[in-house]
């Protein structure tokens, strides 16, 4: 039988021209029922640090996840990100903005959404397994734990996202997230770009889910890289690495 997935090779080792952009979830750490109850391995965190060393701090984190969480999971690393899918973006001088402009905060939110999180919490004690994620401007709901209320999640999303125009739905791995209109990760990657010590570079990004898509199109755009976690399909990365464990073994190879 033909392979139905395109033969994507592994991407290179990394030269010094270029600026690395790395996803968390499903990328440097294997994904969980409750997101708060991961850990990132001390190597792996070490080999990232020895790689920002080498690119001058070319290196970002682009995640899903808020500012805070990503400072918690890397410490004492503290890197410039991008949190809540581009929401918030920092850069190489600790200022962190919204993609309005705005001063971005952990606790940034609206009323609508304040009141889609107190459904979704009545909503989740009557679907066990059922897990809401509150990150300020972001609220997600994650089935991973219930697989069989899927259908029944996306439909309350698709429900309550009704015609609101400052957030959309964001499907990913065994979830859905309400997130802020005009935030995505290819935006967060062309925003550092533009930036010391982004700017100039070949942006090297790496990912797994729906949401890494945005960021696969920036890189390419760019004429950079971009690398698949997985053998999701379609997907505009051209390198492909098949798991998290291989991500950690490419990363050990260009920290020395």
């Amino acid at each position: 039988m033909a392979n139905d997935y395109p033969l994507r090779p592994p991407p290179p080792l990394l030269d010094n021209a270029c600026a690395l952009f790395l996803d968390v979830d499903g990328t440097l750490i294997e994904f969980a029922d409750d997101p708060e109850a991961v850990t990132l391995l001390p190597e792996v965190r070490e080999a990232i640090g020895r790689i920002s060393d080498r690119l001058d701090g070319a290196v970002a984190l682009i995640s899903g996840r808020p500012l805070a969480q990503l400072d918690r999971l890397f410490a004492p690393l503290h890197l410039p990100a991008a949190g809540l899918h581009g929401h918030q973006v920092r850069g190489m001088g600790g200022d962190t903005h919204a993609v309005d402009g705005r001063t971005a905060t952990d606790s940034d939110t609206s009323e609508w959404l304040h009141a889609v999180h107190q459904q979704a919490m009545r909503f989740a004690h009557g679907h066990p397994g059922v897990l809401v994620e509150d990150k300020g401007r972001s609220l997600a709901l994650h089935w991973r734990g219930a697989p069989h209320a899927a259908n029944e999640v996306r439909a309350f999303a698709e429900r309550h996202i009704g015609g609101n125009t400052g957030y959309r739905l964001q499907p990913g791995d065994h979830v859905v997230e309400f997130i802020p209109e005009g935030s995505d990760k290819g935006r967060a990657i062309r925003q550092l770009m533009q930036q010391l010590p982004f700017r100039g570079r070949i942006p090297v990004f790496l990912g797994d889910d729906l949401t890494d898509e945005y960021g696969f199109d920036a890189a390419n755009t760019l004429h950079g890289w971009s690398v698949l976690v997985g053998e999701r399909e379609p997907s505009a990365a051209v390198f492909a690495l098949p798991r998290v464990r291989d991500v950690h073994g490419w990363l050990q190879e260009n920290a020395y």
